[in-house]
């Protein structure tokens, strides 16, 4: 009951200050724009000074620290891998359906922090030299043979018409 009465009183104020200040009112002073058949003009009065562009300082990105390396490509079969072929060192599960799909690849172990290098697990490294279809950005998930150095190695599955091995191969940590 008490909200219904100050809903009514506020709905009142609100109608007479509308009133006031002729929101409402048809005889309102103001020229309505649809009988007024001249072409508006506004008038602005430009500014005393001039704007001039603000520099901000461009704080330039350090560029990227690259490795030259050698690339391959591995295939999810235990040949290739252990005896766990769809889980990758860092616990990650591929896609036995498609494991291109993911974009991850595997660092030898001299190129991995646990072993002394500088990248690790889950780095997004930018990688160019190998073909236009592989080069590009991918994530780190697995790690290679303790035999191998220097080098990564592309994830695809059987089915993809990929083989190869690269040398030369520039890759780029992102982060």
């Amino acid at each position: 009951m008490f909200r219904t009465k100050l809903l009514a009183a506020l709905f009142s104020i609100v109608l007479a200050v509308a009133e006031e200040f002729s929101f409402f009112n048809e005889a309102s002073s103001a020229p309505k724009i649809e009988e007024n058949e001249q072409k508006l003009t506004w008038h602005l009065k430009a500014p005393e000074r001039t704007v001039t562009e603000i520099e901000v300082p461009v704080t330039e990105e350090p560029p990227l620290e690259t490795f030259t390396v050698s690339a391959s490509i591995y295939h999810p079969v235990p040949g290739q891998t252990d005896s766990t072929p769809f889980i990758t060192a860092d616990g990650s599960r591929i896609n036995k359906n498609n494991p291109k799909k993911h974009r991850w690849i595997a660092v030898s172990r001299d190129l991995h922090s646990r072993w002394g290098g500088d990248i690790h697990f889950g780095d997004s490294l930018q990688i160019t030299g190998v073909s236009d279809e592989l080069d590009g950005l991918y994530i780190v998930r697995d790690v290679m043979n303790q035999r191998i150095r220097n080098q990564i190695d592309i994830l695809v599955g059987e089915k993809d018409k990929v083989m190869g091995f690269w040398k030369d191969v520039e890759i780029a940590k992102l982060n």
